[in-house]
This record gives structure tokens, sequence and C-alpha cells, in this order.
């Protein structure tokens, strides 16, 4: 049998594509560093592929580093993926999107609960660079990010929507959000979570409410914002601070700059008036045209210096455990 040149190189050509398609089809995964990238040069193309193949209960911390681009999908972090971190290259260019809502859902009266674009349940989580929303506009209850978890640190991410943009919950547990940009309409800081808020921009897209925490009875904080930049869209002219989804809730500012979008009297009982005797609402040393402490309701509180002293990082995140991670070094 006769053969030619160009014969021999095509053989030569497929043969050598067969073997490095085996190659790739058993490339070895590192399941606690991975890379997601949508044209195909990283380990997957979804960032839920890689939480899927993240080892359960890691001995060590598992990162997802995330490739800029943008990521429609609905994700999950489970119980079961504790120690994970999701870095993206680029807080403005590494989106994760989706678009659920309350009435697009229709599973009942806690279809809220269904919607998040992102739902992390797995503690010890970390999150950063990253934009996480729900683009499904304004037509009710549609969470970009949800958090029922414990030592949970986000910074430097963009998480925007309209109502209930940002779910944080869990009673007891501690979470801690930082230089992030968070913008919504109605209640888009919610839930009974103890959160720090250090160095945010908190948007107001509408008249309407920044926070509605559900703080439990007896916890000694819920949300505490320091240092943080209250803004709102053109046209904005009557925003609370917050009001109490329920009857304990505690919310306390601490050196923010507001905007005059804020209301004289700050503060909203929610009709209900047992929760002026037992929700705890306070600010300390604001700024801006916003921050009028002799306006306010007078069932609220502004903080004297020694008060003050005791919302620091230490005292607010102070249910942390030991668990030989360095990462916790960034809560000191």
């Amino acid at each position: 049998m006769k053969f030619t040149f160009q014969s021999l190189l095509c053989v030569f050509l497929v043969f050598s594509s067969v073997v490095h398609g085996q190659e790739q089809s058993t490339k070895k995964i590192d399941i606690y560093n991975m890379t997601v990238a949508l044209d195909g040069s990283g380990d997957f193309t979804s960032i839920q592929e890689a939480i899927n193949s993240a080892k359960g209960f890691p001995d060590k911390r598992v990162t997802i580093k995330v490739r800029n681009g943008v990521y429609k999908e609905k994700i999950e972090v489970y119980e079961w993926n504790n120690r994970m971190s999701i870095i993206g290259e680029d807080r403005e260019k590494t989106i994760i999107t989706y678009n659920d809502y309350f009435d697009k859902l229709g599973v009942g009266r806690n279809s809220t609960f269904h919607t998040p674009t992102l739902l992390v349940q797995g503690n010890d989580f970390y999150a950063a660079n990253l934009t996480i929303e729900n683009t499904a506009g304004e037509v009710g209850q549609a969470v970009a990010l949800a958090v029922n978890a414990n030592r949970i640190f986000v910074e430097n991410c963009n998480i925007t929507g309209n109502q209930d943009t940002l779910y944080v919950t869990g009673e007891g547990f501690k979470q801690f959000y930082k230089n992030c940009y968070i913008e919504g309409t109605t209640d888009f800081i919610f839930g009974q979570a103890t959160a720090l808020f250090q160095d945010c921009t908190l948007h107001s897209k509408s008249n309407s409410y920044i926070t509605a925490a559900s703080t439990p009875q007896n916890e000694e904080f819920g949300y505490v914002l320091k240092n943080c930049k209250l803004t709102a869209a053109e046209g904005v002219d009557s925003v609370f601070l917050g009001r109490p989804w329920r009857t304990y809730a505690k919310t306390v500012f601490i050196e923010c700059h507001m905007g005059e979008h804020i209301v004289p009297s700050g503060w909203d009982n929610w009709s209900n008036q047992e929760a002026e005797k037992q929700s705890y609402y306070a600010e300390y040393k604001g700024s801006g045209p916003g921050f009028r402490p002799k306006s306010r309701v007078e069932w609220s509180h502004q903080l004297s210096e020694n008060q003050a002293r005791d919302y620091i990082k230490k005292n607010i995140l102070n249910d942390r455990k030991d668990v030989g991670d360095p990462w916790y070094s960034k809560f000191e």
C-alpha cells in the first residue's frame, strides 16, 4: 500500500488529537484549588460545577477562582461546602446573575427565600471581587445574595437588586461585609444574623427602608454599620434607616455619611408599638445632610463615646472558632 506524505500527516494529526483528548479527559483537578472560566480555559465553565466537585467538609480551605465573565446561574454553596472561597478576577467584570422573584416562583408565602441568585449555607465562607445581582427588576421580593451561615466574610463585592437584595440570617450567626456596594429599594438588607458592614456604600433606589433586622431576643448586637456611605438615586428623597422586621431588631450606624434622602425621623416602627420598647436603633457621630440626631424618633438613641467603644470587630464577631485557618486573620 502506498502512503503519500499528506496521508501520513493526516494520520499523525488524528493520532495526536486523540492522545491530547485523552490527556484532557484524564486531567486531575485539584479539589482544593479550582478555576472557572467561560471560555473553557479553566477547570470548569460553571461555578456550580466547581462547587459540586469540591470535597464535602474539607480539612482545609477550598478556593474557587472565577475569571471575568457573566455567569447566568442560580448557585448554592451547600452546608457541607464549609471553608469555601469564591474569588472573582475583577469586581466589575466577574458577574453572577439571575432573575428569580416571588411571583415567578409562586411556591407559597415563603417564596422570597427561594429567589436568591447565590445562596450560601456553608460556614466559614469567603467571597471577594464579585458582582452578585438579581435582575428581576421592581417586581417584589427578589434576593441577590442570601447567607444562612456562620463566620462569613464578604469583601469588595457589588450586591445589587431591588427589594430584599441581601438576606443575612441564621440565629447567632456572625457575618462581616467590607468595602461592598449594596443597592436596593425596600428592606434591601434584612434577616436575623449579627452583621458588621464596614466601609460599604448603601444605595437606595426608591423611597423606602434600608434595613429590616429581625435580631433574635437577647443578642448583644444586630446590624452594625461603620464608616458607611448612604447614597440614593436621583429623585429619591424619603428613606428610613430601618424598621423592625421582628420586635427585637437592633441596628446601629457609626460614623456613617448620610445623604439628604434620609428622613429626619430616621426610623419607622413598622406599626409595632412594642418594637419601640424592645428594639434598639442608634447612631454615633454621623455626618452629611441626612444625619439629624435632634430630629430622630424619641425611641432611638445617640451613643456616647463610651458606648461606641463596644462596637469593635472583636466584640461584634466574637463567635469565631480557631480552626487553624490563616484566613481568620482578616477578622483581627
